[in-house]
């Protein structure tokens, strides 16, 4: 992948939102479905672009939050290895940071479903956080998820090789985000997976250790890096 000028300027400040649309606007997509869109904030930040954006997660609460955030958005409550949708009846299809909650086992038809619904010639992107960084560090011993981020990138990675997705490349970045005090950084964590919270409290101190010890001071504020892999897959004809 070689990128033009503004995909090359959202990779470099690590805004992740950028990166999938100047992805989806380069290749022309319109209709775009978000697989595990959580709290709806891409969603949000898509529609504020100009994208139709259908999005699904498991979760009901999730959805009720999605909508509210992201009101010109579609949402369904379904999981992505089951999706309620015709054949090829998107642009493009978006994972950010949701393949690795799909079970390891499940995960080859989170990616099948993805094709399918996704038209002939069509994008789809996968973005995962890598097993590694400042804040993967910082969250590790609340909840470790090499395996899981390891068997995302494996079944990305068999997808290609069994001929599902073209590769059109992949490209690793890295995200920065900002946090007032570790309060905020649990806050975040805990909105991702609630059942962390009662790691999180029998282990407060050693969060606290960590928190100070991989962020970086900027303008008052704590920043921590984590590193993203954006896979480019094309749909066959």
């Amino acid at each position: 992948m070689q990128p033009p000028t503004a995909l090359n300027t959202a990779l470099a400040a690590g805004d992740t939102a950028a990166v999938i649309a100047e992805t989806l606007a380069m290749d022309g997509a319109t209709t775009v479905l978000d697989v595990g869109c959580g709290h709806g904030g891409l969603a949000k930040a898509l529609t504020a672009r100009g994208f139709q954006i259908t999005g699904v997660d498991p979760g009901e609460a999730a959805i009720d939050a999605a909508r509210a955030a992201a009101p010109e958005a579609d949402f369904a409550v379904a999981p992505g290895e089951k999706l309620p949708f015709a054949d090829r009846s998107f642009d493009a299809a978006v994972f950010l940071n949701s393949l690795h909650h799909v079970p390891e086992a499940r995960m080859p038809d989170a990616l099948g479903e993805a094709a399918r619904v996704t038209r002939a010639r069509g994008t789809v992107l996968v973005i995962e956080p890598l097993a590694e960084g400042p804040f993967f560090e910082g969250v590790r011993p609340i909840d470790d998820e090499t395996a899981i981020r390891n068997a995302a990138n494996r079944a990305v990675a068999d997808a290609v090789r069994s001929g599902r997705f073209a590769l059109r490349g992949n490209v690793v970045f890295e995200r920065k985000e900002r946090f007032a005090d570790v309060d905020t950084f649990i806050s975040r964590v805990v909105s991702v997976d609630p059942a962390r919270a009662a790691s999180i409290e029998a282990r407060r101190g050693e969060v606290e250790r960590l928190f100070e010890t991989n962020a970086t001071r900027q303008d008052g504020a704590r920043i921590l890096v984590q590193p993203l892999r954006i896979y480019w897959l094309r749909v066959p004809a």
